[in-house]
């Protein structure tokens, strides 16, 4: 069976309001020329000029971010010390390989509002509405539509967002990763915001996060390409980078849709 590979991860780069301000990314690129100064002291004797290929050698990057940068892998630790009922819980470094991968499931709820909370009930639909069953392991992502504001300051305020009535409706199903293209797994936080300082309602802040103390799971932020995937028959690909003691990870995140 031919299988055609989906980048579903978003590139870190300069010069946008990708995150809060203290949270931007930050490259600063070294040149070949810049390393070939840098090589000096590892080869003492060398002349760049004379001894490098065309004067020229290593480029590096120092890059200053977060672990929630760019598109990554949220682990139960982010959420909370415990998770699924006083259990500590896990770090990114924890995080069972088994979890990273499976069958994916897109659900297109581009017809929601920006700060929409999604309910059990609307999961329900949803999945009916593809005529699919979960099963142990699949890896639900949520096409919201928040990627097309990626580089702009509004793609932290668009699309809906996942509460605890949603998120615990899959994980009780076996999903143990899901994943959005939107900034957070929950509602944007300045429309939570907004909501909490007229009802001082303390339940609905980082409600989907929180969900995590009753069942612990992992959710991916910052996707793209959502809209290109079908329904189902595709696997996930989401393996996070390994930091000791992390409360989440960098991912490539790929879909593998079976043709």
């Amino acid at each position: 069976m031919a299988r055609r590979l989906i980048d579903l991860s978003i590139a870190i780069e300069n010069g946008i309001p990708s995150d809060p301000p203290a949270m931007i990314p930050n490259v600063q690129y070294m040149s070949h020329e810049e390393g070939a100064e840098q090589m000096v002291p590892f080869f003492p004797g060398i002349d760049p000029e004379r001894d490098l290929p065309d004067g020229k050698g290593w480029a590096l990057e120092l890059v200053t971010l977060t672990t929630h940068s760019g598109t990554h892998l949220d682990a139960p630790w982010h959420y909370h010390p415990t998770m699924s009922g006083g259990l500590k819980a896990l770090t990114i470094d924890e995080v069972p390989l088994e979890w990273c991968t499976g069958d994916g499931v897109r659900l297109d709820f581009r017809k929601y509002p920006d700060g929409y909370l999604v309910s059990a009930a609307d999961m329900e639909a949803a999945f009916a509405g593809i005529d699919y069953t979960l099963k142990e392991g699949d890896i639900v992502l949520v096409n919201t539509g928040a990627d097309a504001y990626w580089g702009k300051g509004k793609y932290l305020i668009r699309g809906c967002g996942m509460g605890r009535e949603a998120t615990l409706w899959l994980c009780e199903r076996g999903v143990r990763v899901v994943g959005t293209d939107a900034w957070s797994w929950d509602r944007p936080l300045p429309l939570i915001a907004q909501e909490f300082q007229k009802s001082g309602d303390a339940s609905i802040i980082w409600e989907g996060h929180f969900a995590g103390i009753e069942r612990g799971y992992c959710h991916i932020e910052k996707l793209t390409n959502l809209d290109k995937l079908p329904p189902f028959g595709f696997t996930v690909y989401c393996f996070p980078i390994k930091i000791r003691g992390a409360s989440a990870g960098w991912i490539r995140a790929v879909a593998a849709v079976n043709e």
